[in-house]
């Protein structure tokens, strides 16, 4: 499990009501909790094969999320007619089923309201999301194989 995993992790955890998460592979062992305060606790055992040192996430979190509201505004204001579908988890997201795949929607497809418009994958499973509106995508606000926040704005459509 690599630092980024990791890091993925935490931040699913600060936004679930999970209050404890343990993970074992083969020889590493990760344990988040978060307190009452919903502050997360790391802990690394000894023995783990790569040793990873604690990192309290919670400045980072902070830092991304005004990023993230700072590009919502910047898209809705350049056109107030279009629509945006955005993301319902974090996780990684992806334009197309695979690698050697075409992409589910690109700028100037029609879309159609329950039409699969990317995968987004949370902790090894890849979820489908669906458009919530008919219309033509306008243009694609993330890159392939990005990590993307809750909320945070994927595509615009014009209806």
């Amino acid at each position: 499990m690599d630092f980024k995993q990791i890091q993925e992790l935490v931040k699913m955890v600060n936004k679930s009501n999970i209050s404890e998460l343990s993970i074992e592979q083969d020889k590493f062992k990760i344990t988040i909790k978060q307190k009452d305060n919903e502050q997360p606790v790391y802990t690394v055992p000894a023995v783990a094969a790569p040793i990873y040192q604690p990192v309290p996430q919670a400045a980072p979190v902070a830092q991304a999320a005004p990023a993230a509201a700072a590009e919502a505004p910047k898209a809705e204001a350049k056109a107030d007619n279009l629509v945006t579908i955005k993301s319902p988890m974090i996780g990684t997201f992806y334009r197309s089923p695979g690698p050697d795949k075409p992409s589910f929607v690109n700028v100037g497809d029609d879309v159609t309201s329950g039409k699969v418009v990317c995968i987004i994958e949370a902790m090894k499973l890849f979820n489908e999301i669906e458009s919530e509106v008919s219309g033509k995508i306008v243009k694609v606000l993330v890159d392939d194989a990005s990590p993307v926040e809750y909320d945070q704005p994927l595509f615009l459509v014009e209806p």
